[in-house]
C-alpha cells in the first residue's frame, strides 16, 4: 500500500516531457509541482484520501493537499475535490464529506472550484482526492530541494502523531486500555495538527527557511532521505533528539516495533525544515507562539553521508522505510 518504490516511481514519470513553462516538474520526494502564471507561480498539489475516520474525512481531504501547497511558500487558494464511492454508499455520507470539506476550505479561506462525485461498481469504500493551488512570489518559492550545508534540521510535532490521533479515535477501547482514557480523549481532539499549513507559511514568512517536507508516508525516514537527496546534502541527527512522546514508545512495546520503524512511523502534519543557523532562536520563539513545537535534530552536511547519532554512537541513518501504519491501524487487537 502507498507510495510507488523510487524505481518504479522513476520508470512511470519518465514519460512526461520537459515544458518550459512548467518550474518544479513531478520529481522524487517533491509533494507538489510548479508552473507560471504570469509573474508568479502556481503552485499545484494533488492528494488521496482513503482509510481515515469518516467524521474526519472532508476535513482531511482539503487539509492533505493544502497543506502541500504551504510547504513551497504559498498560500493555498483554490481547490478541486472528487469524491468516489461503491455503489451501496449512501448520499448522505457524500453531503456530511462535502459539508466537512466545505468547512475546511471556508477555515482556510480556499474556494472549492469544480470536481466529480459517483459512486462506482469495484470500489470497496470511500475514496477522495482534493487538487489545491496557490500562488507564490518567484523568489519567495520554497521547495524540499534547496536545504544548505549547516541549515539546521527543524522537525515540528512529534513523531508518529498522525497514527496515535488515528488509533485513538478507531481503536478506542485498546487505546484506553495503553494510555488512559483521558489521554485518548485529548489524542482524538488533535485530528486539527494533521495539518501543517498554518505553521508552513509561519516559517516560509521568516525567510530562513530555505527546504519544507511533511513527513507523512514513511515519516521522518522518507522526508529526511528525501530532502537530502534532492538538495545534494547529507545530514547528521541525533536520535535522542528526536520529538518521540510516551504514547508512540507504548505503541512501539505493544506492536513490537524497532526504532527504525518509529522514525518511520507516518506523521502527516509534521514538518521537516532547513533553517539558517542564525534564525534558530527566532523561528522556535515564533513556532512557540503559536502552539507548535520545535525540535532541531541536527544539522544539513556538505559530505552525503546520512547520519545518525544513537547512544552517543554514530550509525547510518535508515534508507529503507518501513512504515507500521497499517500494521497498527488495521490491527484487530
Amino acid at each position: 500500500m502507498g507510495k510507488l518504490a523510487t524505481e518504479e516511481l522513476k520508470k512511470l514519470l519518465s514519460c512526461i516531457k520537459r515544458d518550459p513553462r512548467v518550474i518544479v516538474p513531478p520529481l522524487l520526494g517533491y509533494d507538489s509541482g510548479v508552473h507560471l502564471i504570469g509573474d508568479e507561480y502556481l503552485v499545484v498539489s494533488t492528494d488521496p484520501c482513503i482509510g481515515v475516520p469518516e467524521e474526519r474525512f472532508g476535513w482531511l481531504l482539503i487539509h492533505y493537499a493544502a497543506s502541500d501547497v504551504a510547504l513551497f511558500g504559498a498560500k493555498p487558494a483554490f481547490c478541486t475535490i472528487n469524491l468516489l464511492g461503491p455503489l451501496s454508499t449512501k448520499p448522505q455520507v457524500l453531503q456530511a464529506v462535502m459539508a466537512q470539506a466545505c468547512s475546511a476550505a471556508d477555515e482556510l479561506n480556499m474556494a472549492i472550484v469544480t470536481g466529480h462525485t459517483g459512486t462506482y461498481n469495484g470500489l470497496s469504500k470511500l475514496v477522495g482526492t482534493c487538487t489545491a493551488y496557490g500562488t507564490v512570489a518567484k523568489e519567495k518559492l520554497i521547495t524540499p530541494g534547496n536545504a544548505k550545508v549547516g541549515d539546521y534540521v527543524l522537525c515540528t510535532k512529534p513523531v508518529g502523531l498522525e497514527i496515535l490521533v488515528n488509533f485513538a479515535l478507531t481503536h478506542k477501547p485498546l487505546a484506553q486500555r495503553l494510555f488512559g482514557i483521558e489521554q485518548t480523549e485529548k489524542l482524538a481532539a488533535l485530528v486539527h495538527m494533521q495539518s501543517c499549513v498554518q505553521e508552513a507559511l509561519q516559517l516560509a514568512e521568516t525567510g530562513d527557511t530555505h527546504a519544507m517536507h511533511d513527513a507523512t508516508e514513511g515519516g521522518l525516514v522518507a522526508a529526511l532521505n528525501e530532502m537530502a537527496e534532492a538538495s545534494k546534502v547529507g545530514f547528521i541527527v541525533e536520535f535522542e533528539k528526536m520529538p518521540i512522546s510516551a504514547e508512540v514508545r507504548i505503541l512501539q512495546e505493544s506492536f513490537q516495533l524497532s526504532d527504525e520503524q518509529v522514525l518511520s512511523m507516518s506523521s502527516t502534519g509534521t514538518i521537516l525544515a532547513a533553517v539558517d543557523t542564525q534564525a534558530k532562536d527566532r523561528i522556535e520563539e515564533i513556532l512557540r507562539r503559536n502552539g507548535f513545537s520545535a525540535s532541531f535534530l541536527g544539522v544539513f552536511t556538505k559530505s552525503k553521508e546520512h547520519t545518525l547519532v544513537k547512544n552517543k554512537r554514530k550509525v547510518p541513518f535508515p534508507t529503507v522505510t518501513d512504515d507500521p501504519y497499517d500494521r497498527i491501524l488495521l490491527s484487530k487487537v
